[in-house]
């Protein structure tokens, strides 16, 4: 059995018809940069989350620096985040000039420890930045309440998570600003970068609509250093035509994991979704011995896994500058050790399932 980790192909084949006819409107119209597809697209994106303000952009990691670039992040500033993620997450951080300060995760979700956030608020904190890492959203209550009463912002990183909901809403409800991404093999994907900011607030909105036009409030009038950072219209065309099945893929990429638990936790260590949470399941992450040789023998039977992520940000030779490669974050350490991603996507089928099981232990 040869299976596909994350179906792009199947899912094309079925809403070719309307992908196929929303990129041919704009080849038509020749509207390639901030055609009328994008605002539409930013339209539905609100209905979808109830957001006030959804901003298309080009890249989840464009949307990191946009929601940091409205809330004027300093060279010096510390920005709070995990160091069990992508690297997008802290590099955008460096990138601003700010300083990335790491707080591990827990054991259980993978997501930044709450509990351990406190401590780690200096004089320069402006940011706490939490990650909905594979996507379960962090533990955002108790990080809010830390925010509000240090006065600092909350940005999450939901670059995995677009569609999850934490007590019943959506991300952008529990934060200043969320950023995601639509990269292709993200569970709502365009096909290359894509991304988007939320926000229920109005001047972040405004600004970010600016910088992501390199600062522009009228064409050639730059109020602010911005960016090119505009979603191209061939991608929210793409968008558009998927957008309306997305809440069903959720449902179906939630019974898949839900199969995968069943099947798989008596053999490895399965995720844990936080009951006042869901998850959109970009990942199916599961915690083995021997990853090696697990992931030697699944790849041998036909089978496509992934390491999502073998070392943490702190450990990487680009952060060496912080001094931080000799710190213990004890369980995103070990969680680098022990993580392999499954196939995971809407449309894997029972058996498939069941066949991945046998290969992990009969």
């Amino acid at each position: 059995m040869k299976i596909d980790f994350a179906n792009l192909q199947h899912q094309y084949q079925l809403y070719k018809n309307d992908i196929d006819l929303n990129i041919q409107n704009v080849l038509n119209k020749s509207n390639y940069i901030m055609g009328e597809e994008i605002s539409q697209l930013e339209k539905m994106l609100s209905d979808f989350t109830d957001a006030k303000y959804s901003i298309a952009c080009s890249s989840g990691t464009d949307a990191l620096l946009l929601a940091m670039m409205a809330m004027d992040i300093q060279p010096g500033d510390e920005i709070i985040t995990t160091p069990f993620t992508f690297i997008a997450s802290a590099e955008t951080i460096a990138l601003m000039k700010a300083v990335p300060v790491f707080v591990d995760i827990e054991e259980e979700t993978f997501n930044i420890d709450a509990s351990k956030i406190e401590s780690a608020i200096t004089s320069k904190t402006r940011v706490i930045m939490p990650v909905s890492l594979y996507g379960q959203p962090a533990d955002m209550d108790p990080i809010n309440a830390i925010a509000q009463s240090n006065n600092i912002k909350v940005i999450i990183d939901g670059a995995q998570s677009f569609g999850a909901t934490y007590k019943e809403k959506m991300e952008v409800h529990h934060s200043d600003i969320y950023t995601t991404s639509f990269f292709p093999a993200k569970p709502l994907g365009c096909y290359g970068d894509g991304g988007a900011v939320f926000t229920n607030n109005e001047e972040f909105a405004e600004k970010i609509k600016m910088m992501r036009v390199h600062g522009q409030n009228e064409r050639y009038h730059h109020k602010y250093i911005g960016m090119g950072g505009r979603m191209d219209t061939i991608q929210a065309a793409i968008l558009l035509a998927k957008l309306p099945h997305y809440a069903n893929e959720i449902v179906m990429r939630q019974k898949v994991a839900q199969q995968y638990n069943m099947m798989l936790k008596s053999k490895v260590i399965t995720p844990t979704i936080k009951a006042d949470r869901t998850s959109v399941w970009a990942q199916y992450t599961v915690r083995v011995k021997d990853r090696n040789v697990v992931q030697k023998s699944l790849t041998e039977q036909g089978i496509p896994t992934a390491v999502h992520y073998p070392m943490p940000l702190h450990q990487q030779e680009c952060f060496e500058y912080l001094c931080q490669g000799q710190t213990s974050y004890p369980f995103s350490e070990k969680a680098a050790k022990e993580v392999i991603s499954l196939p995971m996507n809407p449309f894997i089928k029972d058996e498939e399932i069941q066949f991945i099981s046998h290969a992990l232990g009969g």
